[in-house]
């Protein structure tokens, strides 16, 4: 479906400074830690800058394209998520808050505008605006500490996950043992073959904080695939941000 395509690139869509020192998170040894432990560790390296301005270049690949393109993003933090993307022209504008989705096209000359229920109908499952600013800045997509979890060491970090798991897919935290940062989320339903995996392998740190550089973005349902790689060319924290948006009259309504 079209318009699924277009959600997920422009409202996934994501994520470099010389100034900025990057974090390897490589290991050789990971110390035998509590989930509670593992859990409390990531929460506290939580981003936490008040506002967001950043370019990213965003390569995008399924069976059928392969085009990349640039994006400006720009955040409040649990306020709105802004995003513009250009290939020469402007492509997209999106502005997300915990009430209201809205995109509009420059290009094709339509719009969607609706809530995060919209998205639930889309992909079906419940998503909201913490869980994908949470997606943007490389934290987990559910509240770890707000339930019990489970942790084994896996791929050399700590995979963390729910000791019930949610009905409708299966989630994993892989936590890397030097920062705490996320090194990939995944949730999969076996029943459906579907997954999607958002991993980060490279974070910049600046001002003591740490910023994904790099997410990738793997979807997979039975033989369709979705590939997003996303990276940051420049970023700053904390400077007043403009947030333009308004659709044009005259575009046609993109009805789900």
């Amino acid at each position: 479906m079209k318009i699924f395509k277009y959600i997920f690139v422009f409202f996934i869509v994501f994520s470099s400074c010389k100034s900025s020192k990057a974090i390897s998170g490589k290991t050789s040894f990971v110390k035998e830690l509590s989930a509670k432990k593992v859990a409390k560790k990531h929460v506290a390296e939580n981003f936490n800058k008040k506002t967001i301005d950043a370019k990213l270049k965003v390569n995008y690949k399924d069976s059928k394209e392969d085009l990349g393109f640039s994006v400006r993003m720009k955040i409040k933090k649990d306020e709105v998520i802004w995003l513009k993307g250009t290939k020469i022209i402007t492509v997209f504008k999106a502005k997300i808050t915990p009430e209201k989705v809205s995109f509009y096209s420059p290009y094709k000359k339509n719009y969607i505008e609706g809530n995060f229920s919209m998205l639930k109908k889309m992909l079906g499952t419940d998503i909201n605006f913490q869980q994908l600013q949470n997606l943007l800045l490389g934290q987990a997509i559910y509240d770890v500490k707000s339930e019990k979890h489970e942790v084994e060491i896996v791929e050399k970090a700590y995979q963390l996950h729910p000791k019930k798991q949610p009905v409708l897919f299966d989630l994993f935290y892989w936590v890397n043992p030097s920062n705490f940062k996320l090194n990939k989320q995944s949730l999969v339903n076996e029943f459906k073959k579907q997954r999607l995996d958002i991993s980060y392998p490279k974070y910049l740190k600046r001002h003591h904080v740490s910023f994904p550089e790099r997410i990738n973005i793997n979807a997979q349902e039975k033989n369709k695939f979705t590939n997003i790689n996303i990276s940051v060319r420049s970023i700053i924290f904390d400077e007043e941000v403009s947030i333009p948006y308004k659709i044009p009259s005259g575009y046609k309504e993109i009805k789900l």
